[in-house]
């Protein structure tokens, strides 16, 4: 079987891990049904659109529905956010 890495900060995996918990499977389940859905919808030019920038803006950023330890803040003299669960979740 062939294979492909997904690399996931911690905030990422935190999240997937316990929105597969809400529906008693693994992780994995989660992200192959992911995948699973982005390849029916492939052909759908936003989709095509939604792939391209993701690719540009992850290095630097967040996902809205991971976690938030490590999300920047607008103001220099604001505390770090506790890490807490997505609201898309």
């Amino acid at each position: 079987m062939s294979a492909i890495k997904l690399h996931l900060d911690s905030e990422e995996l935190a999240a997937v891990e316990r929105y597969a918990a809400t529906l008693e499977v693994k992780p994995e389940d989660v992200v192959y049904a992911a995948l699973n859905r982005l390849m029916m919808t492939g052909r759908d030019p936003d989709v095509r659109v939604d792939i391209v920038e993701t690719k540009a803006w992850r290095g630097a950023n967040l996902p809205l529905w991971s976690d938030t330890a490590h999300s920047v803040h607008a103001y220099e003299g604001k505390h770090d956010a506790e890490p807490r669960p997505s609201r898309f979740l």
